[in-house]
């Protein structure tokens, strides 16, 4: 039957080449995804023509994997590869000794190994698949190669397809303008994967960064001088908060309302402040922030979050609305406790102290804060590395500093006074 071998028909969206004049498509995608679906199929959309003995769009095809093994074990021989997925009246033939699939209409494909980019220089293409770039330890140098050899033809095109990772060349090729991208998750091809693997791998990945990549398909970025790392919070990640002896609640509220307007960063934190406060511990409890609500909407949240954790203190900044944000809170709570704090530095130099309290191990994590963390890491001693402003952060360093900062300063005055 010839139904299996329409992949047009029944492929997901994230499968399919996206229209358009682009050199580069780049496909961006968890553990079992369909990537390599998606690759071999391309492939075999380039190579094929109407019959098995006409030619099609490409000629020469480059399919180059993280080594010679992989690329022939998965590109080629795999359960998705490209014999798997060609209709026996146009099943290429693999040629082991030269490394090389050869068609019915002679359309032929190499096999490279990104370990070797030299066995890229001479010979040319006007197609490649690029498999996994973001696991190659030669990267540069061979995407550099591929570059060169790929020249034949009126428009020559290559799709990589890849778990995604914070490596430079990757985030360049994506940068590109001939560049276009699909994305999808794990759960996306769902039906084609053992429901026990999906449950495992969510109930024990879920909400780490290693969850984010390897099954969300989500570039995760860090920056030079950032005052966190994901690692560093990974590390910080508990399961239960533990014992706490207050909560509180930090709002950093917005200038403005509306869709367009930043978001207001409310952060909960807890804390443990029991015996001398170089003992002091905290917890993050959540991230509830919201963006494009009015005044009285923000407040709503943040008094809402107040409720779910019994926190007992709201700490607002109100550099921007003075008098007005305790009074909008007021509407919503006429007996919230409540407590302005005034920023008199940058918000580098507020956060500074609160990224050494993570450092001395005296910060942890619950899970479900990732837009958070997001902007963690593109914090520092510069300034904010993202777009727009960091409201989660500015709210986490609010809460942090009131729970351990402030109060260990509140603790050690008496015994000052009394020297």
């Amino acid at each position: 039957m010839a139904l299996p071998y329409l992949f047009e028909v029944w492929a997901m969206e994230h499968q399919l080449p996206p229209v358009g004049d682009w050199k580069s498509w780049v496909i961006l995608g968890g553990r079992g995804a369909g990537k390599t679906r998606a690759g071999s199929e391309w492939v075999r959309s380039m190579v094929e023509g109407a019959g098995p003995l006409d030619a099609g769009i490409a000629r020469r095809v480059a399919l180059v994997g993280e080594t010679m093994d992989q690329a022939r074990e998965v590109m080629v021989f795999g359960d998705s590869g490209i014999l798997a997925c060609s209709p026996p009246d146009r099943r290429p033939k693999w040629h082991a000794s030269r490394k090389m699939l050869e068609w019915p209409n002679g359309a032929v494909a190499q096999v490279f190994s990104a370990f070797d980019p030299e066995s890229l220089r001479g010979p040319q293409f006007d197609a490649c698949w690029v498999d996994e770039l973001a696991k190659w330890p030669k990267a540069r140098e061979t995407w550099d190669m591929v570059q060169f050899g790929l020249r034949l033809g009126d428009h020559p095109r290559q799709v990589v397809t890849t778990t995604p990772r914070n490596v430079p060349v990757l985030k360049e090729i994506l940068a590109l303008e001939s560049t276009v991208m699909t994305h999808a998750a794990t759960e996306a091809n769902a039906a084609n994967l053992a429901a026990s693997f999906l449950s495992e791998v969510r109930a024990r990945y879920a909400g780490t960064s290693l969850g984010r990549q390897e099954l969300d398909g989500e570039m995760l970025e860090d920056v030079e001088g950032a005052l966190w790392s994901r690692e560093a919070l990974e590390a910080a990640r508990v399961d239960v908060p533990g014992p706490l002896s207050r909560i509180v609640v930090a709002v950093d509220p917005p200038v403005s309302s509306g869709a367009k307007a930043d978001t207001c960063g409310i952060v909960v934190v807890g804390a443990m402040t029991d015996g001398p406060p170089n003992e002091w511990r905290a917890v993050v409890l959540e991230d509830a922030s919201v963006q494009g609500l009015s005044p009285v909407g923000w407040a709503e949240a943040a008094i809402a979050a107040m409720a779910r954790w019994g926190a007992d203190l709201m700490v607002a900044e109100v550099n921007q609305g003075g008098e007005l944000v305790q009074s909008v809170v007021r509407q919503v709570d006429p007996l919230v406790a409540f407590k302005a704090v005034h920023a008199r530095v940058g918000k580098s130099a507020r956060a500074e102290p609160v990224a050494a309290l993570y450092e001395q191990g005296r910060v942890k994590h619950l899970g479900g804060l990732e837009r958070l963390e997001d902007q963690m890491c593109l914090m520092t001693v510069a300034g904010f590395q993202g777009q727009g402003s960091p409201d989660r952060v500015d709210a986490l360093v609010w809460g942090l500093h009131e729970v351990i900062l402030a109060a260990s300063k509140a603790y050690l005055r008496p015994a000052v006074r009394a020297l």
